[in-house]
């Protein structure tokens, strides 16, 4: 069923683990993650990414996800991941989206709360809520970490804006890590205890260790995200499989078992973050 970021949110709330968000990039990643949830019993956030958004694959994109969505016996949040304008949030509301990510991290701390406060209050009016991000969660190709969220600067953020979700800057980057990170658990918690009602995101989860993951689950991440290991999931699966001599061409039945590792792979996360058996 597609639910709106609240849903979700509440229900982690209420069992103490995260909600897995997927990031989706074709028909294929839908329904491997779409799979590994009905299989598991999982609320879980499909999310995507600005650029598809901003070109015209969002417009592609989008139906798959709201169609996948709404066939599932299993709360399913249609997410903007890392929008960085309102060209990007209004156009993901006009496909359907049920829930905004509005990535001011870059800005200057007043004018990330400006833009993300007329974003919350914009998707406010059509019950749909906002994750905001405070402390630049990097790549891991940046020279240099930027520095961490502090609880105090979360804690005027959430109150001024107004946000449903939180991504902060705790040791985490996005891509493939070249050693693994070791996140700062107890700024987790600091945070948590500042900032009272909202929910704590962590980006970058692709390669985070999994005891890492359960501790930062267990001091107050509500959501977690994964994208690079998705991608990696998939392409290495069509890679084994076009080496092998007696490949089908037709892409239909080729597309099968890339969706499978897409789903195995989701299983595994699901579990991790505790979202099996919830929905």
């Amino acid at each position: 069923m597609l639910v709106n970021l609240k849903t979700v949110i509440d229900i982690a709330e209420k069992g103490n683990f995260a909600i897995p968000a997927f990031n989706v990039y074709n028909m294929e990643t839908v329904m491997g993650a779409l799979k590994a949830a009905e299989e598991m019993r999982a609320p879980v956030i499909m999310q995507v990414y600005p650029r598809l958004m901003k070109e015209e694959a969002g417009y592609f994109l989008a139906p798959v996800i709201k169609a996948a969505a709404e066939k599932a016996t299993v709360p399913v949040c249609f997410h903007l991941d890392h929008g960085p304008s309102e060209l990007e949030t209004t156009r993901s509301i006009r496909y359907g989206a049920t829930g905004i990510m509005l990535d001011g991290s870059t800005l200057p701390f007043e004018d990330n709360i400006a833009l993300t406060k007329r974003v919350v209050d914009t998707c406010s009016y059509l019950d749909i809520q906002v994750e905001g991000e405070l402390g630049h969660v990097g790549t891991t190709a940046d020279s240099d970490m930027d520095e961490f969220t502090t609880p105090e600067d979360a804690k005027r953020f959430v109150e001024e804006t107004g946000v449903t979700c939180l991504a902060v800057a705790v040791g985490t980057a996005h891509g493939r890590y070249k050693k693994p990170p070791k996140l700062d658990i107890e700024r987790i918690k600091e945070i948590r205890k500042a900032t009272g009602n909202a929910a704590l995101v962590l980006h970058g989860g692709s390669g985070v260790p999994d005891e890492e993951i359960k501790k930062a689950v267990a001091a107050g991440i509500r959501k977690m995200n994964f994208a690079t290991d998705i991608c990696y999931a998939f392409l290495d699966c069509c890679l084994e499989e076009l080496q092998k001599p007696d490949r089908t061409v037709a892409i239909d039945n080729f597309m099968k078992k890339p969706i499978e590792a897409v789903k195995d792979f989701c299983i595994t996360r699901i579990k991790l973050v505790g979202a099996d058996g919830r929905a």
